[in-house]
């Protein structure tokens, strides 16, 4: 990734209010994938794209010696403060980890690895940095689920990706893993999930939080700040989408692929 798509990536992630994303919708991500990894006491742990340490932390609380990894270093002096666990917080490129081969017993990124835009090489560092036998644990957004589907409905809107970017939740469909990571790894595991969503009132309501909270919304919608009409098209996409997505009372499945593997020896 060169320096400036690097830079915009660091300003996207800032923008807005992600740490209160992470605290209001997907805090029980994090939890999930320290359990489905099976981290605990003994074990060296890095958190790839770790943000505020959604995951981190609960791996520390797990007893594991955990270092924290991010490009944006907003969001790690956020989850810095926020805890009183014993976590390394390291600004970090997820598509060149500093870190030397084999460094980990475990490496995990929860929603955060799938947007490095070059996957890949996202995919090469977790292999590399995790030692042989050790555990590659990920939970990422499907293609097909809502997050999935805000992607696919903000696509027009945005901003050309760089050259040989993939989109996000691509990491989210196991034959994508498999084509990244399967020749170093053994013993994957998938299985799909949902995380229930009950923040939201109403589709205005999930439209406005996003446009102001999260930040590849934000940029959407910037790239498009000087178009009303495309705005307002935005706007109703967005809304659309979360009222087919409504069960009633607001309440949302949100769908996730929880990832497990073994590194091979």
């Amino acid at each position: 990734m060169t320096t400036t798509v690097k830079a915009k990536h660091r300003a996207m992630w800032a923008s807005g209010d992600y740490p209160a994303v992470v605290t209001e919708i997907v805090a029980p991500l994090g939890p999930a994938l320290v359990e489905a990894a099976g981290i605990g006491p003994g074990q060296t742990v890095l958190d790839v794209a770790a943000g505020t340490g959604n995951a981190a932390i609960p791996a520390a609380e797990a007893g594991a010696t955990v270092t924290a990894s991010d490009l944006t270093p907003e969001l790690l002096a956020i989850g810095e403060r926020s805890t009183t666990a014993k976590i390394t917080w390291i600004e970090a490129d997820a598509e060149n980890l500093p870190f030397d081969t084999a460094s980990f017993d475990t490496v995990i990124s929860c929603i955060g690895v799938m947007f490095a835009p070059f996957h890949e090489a996202a995919a090469a560092e977790l292999a590399r940095v995790c030692r042989p036998g050790g555990t590659i644990g990920l939970i990422n957004w499907t293609p097909e689920g809502f997050i999935g589907e805000m992607f696919a409905a903000m696509k027009p809107y945005a901003a050309p990706a760089p050259q040989g970017a993939q989109p996000p939740p691509r990491w989210g469909d196991p034959a994508h893993l498999e084509s990244m990571l399967g020749a170093a790894v053994t013993g994957a595991r998938t299985e799909r999930r949902t995380l229930r969503v009950d923040r939201f009132g109403s589709p205005v309501e999930f439209r406005d939080y996003f446009k102001t909270h999260y930040g590849p919304t934000i940029a959407v919608y910037r790239n498009i700040a000087d178009d009303p009409e495309r705005t307002a098209a935005l706007d109703a996409e967005l809304h659309a989408l979360a009222a087919r997505h409504d069960l009633g009372d607001g309440v949302m499945n949100w769908e996730y692929l929880l990832y497990t593997a073994r590194r091979k020896s």
